[in-house]
């Protein structure tokens, strides 16, 4: 059997692509702009011990799986035409003996190492404590964060901003689009001269300047990686903020001061986890002086089910992440005792942002896989290609819900309506 004939054989839906593998068989239309390669036995092995997106994500990350028609970093054409016809349906037993036999016998099925860009199974992350206790999540965070600053600045750009930007209007550049989104949390926050501002998961410190810098605020930032807030020392002191702004390498759950006026938190609730909800905005919660603003900005569900995160982005990109809908994200917000005032979702906005990060990593991508390596520039370009096409097909969204510490007479300190 040829593996091309097997592969057509086991799809529901005819492939958009032209299949090429190392047999010399084939299978799609020819004509087809962009073209798959199957280069390796090893390829297949993957593909076969590991079916649906991570083994493809195996081969394609180890380069036994080739996409020409697409730049690798910015695969985004070939994932929306693959996105809905990849469905392998599950063969019988006799199918998948004679599948074996016909494609080399049980040496196909021996699962190869899987790429070294690859984290651990939840399984075994279980064994190694309990899911987002303060330990492993920092091993989580190092797994993503700490890859390499100067791999970061190609893609993020100058604004170093790993969230969601807000373009104002649709010809933004990404940078004007991130001063946008810092600049927007300031005024949800109300930010004024002399208040004080706590960034929990502050990453590369981006926040905590442009409240300082633009606001006059007494910013304190923290993160889990090192490497952000060793970056983020270093940018305060370059800009001069050193007496009002301040990045710490440091669990939120260990801050200790209280009495903040406003806290921001971007991008941080993906990684903490659902049921920690309750004790994650209570925490917040305390650490606000009455009358203080909560903007939380995160990435949610459009539903409000509890469902993991695929294998390929829970081992390649966000260990132990979780997402769910942003009513959950409400509905705990208040019954920690927090007064939601508004939410807005901003989905096609990270759209946008994926697409920027795309064109960067393009752009520098000779740099890039000069400082982290060939494999993990890959797994960057499909996570964020396949990203934008969950944000662009309304699978994923991205919400800044706004709160309020309201006080003990009823008072909340806002104003008949919006200002910002």
């Amino acid at each position: 059997m040829k593996i091309a004939e097997a592969i057509a054989d086991l799809l529901r839906d005819e492939l958009p692509v032209y299949f090429t593998a190392y047999d010399g068989s084939s299978t799609g239309p020819p004509d087809a702009d962009i073209r798959m390669e199957l280069a390796t036995p090893r390829g297949l092995s993957y593909m076969l011990t590991a079916p649906g997106d991570l083994g493809m994500a195996r081969a394609y990350v180890a380069g036994d799986l080739i996409l020409h028609g697409v730049h690798p970093g910015n695969p985004y054409e070939a994932m929306v035409l693959l996105k809905d016809h990849l469905d392998f349906r599950t063969p019988s037993a006799s199918e998948m003996v004679a599948l074996v036999r016909g494609l080399g016998g049980m040496s196909v099925l021996k699962p190869p190492p899987p790429p070294p860009q690859e984290h651990l199974p939840r399984w075994r992350r279980a064994m190694e404590g309990l899911r987002h206790s303060m330990a492993r999540d920092a091993e989580a965070i190092h797994h993503h964060y700490d890859v390499s600053n100067d791999f970061y600045r190609y893609v993020l750009g100058p604004s170093m901003a790993y969230t969601c930007a807000v373009y104002p209007h649709a010809d933004a550049t990404l940078e004007e689009a991130q001063y946008e989104k810092f600049d927007l949390v300031a005024r949800k926050l109300d930010l004024k001269p002399g208040q004080r501002l706590l960034d929990v998961g502050c990453g590369w410190g981006g926040m905590v300047r442009h409240a300082a810098k633009e606001y006059g605020v007494k910013a304190l930032g923290v993160t889990l990686s090192r490497q952000q807030a060793s970056w983020g020392k270093e940018a305060i002191d370059r800009d001069g903020l050193g007496d009002v702004a301040e990045v710490r390498h440091l669990d939120y759950r260990d801050v200790l001061e209280g009495g903040f006026d406003a806290i921001s938190s971007i991008g941080l609730t993906e990684h903490i986890g659902v049921r920690n909800y309750p004790s994650y905005f209570g925490f917040l919660r305390d650490r606000l002086r009455p009358e203080g603003r909560l903007l939380n900005h995160s990435i949610t569900r459009h539903h409000n089910r509890r469902e993991e995160t695929g294998p390929f982005i829970d081992r390649y990109v966000f260990p132990d992440g979780e997402l769910i809908g942003s009513g959950t994200h409400i509905t705990e917000a208040q019954n920690a005792g927090l007064e939601v005032m508004h939410s807005e979702n901003l989905r096609h906005h990270y759209a946008k942002t994926l697409h920027a990060w795309n064109d960067n990593l393009v752009a520098n991508w000779a740099a890039c896989v000069d400082e982290v390596g060939i494999g993990t520039a890959r797994v960057w370009g499909l996570y964020m290609a396949v990203s934008r096409i969950g944000f662009e097909q309304n699978d994923i969204q991205l919400h800044q819900v706004l709160a309020v510490r309201t006080g003990d007479d009823g008072s909340n300190g806002f104003p008949l309506r919006p200002t910002w």
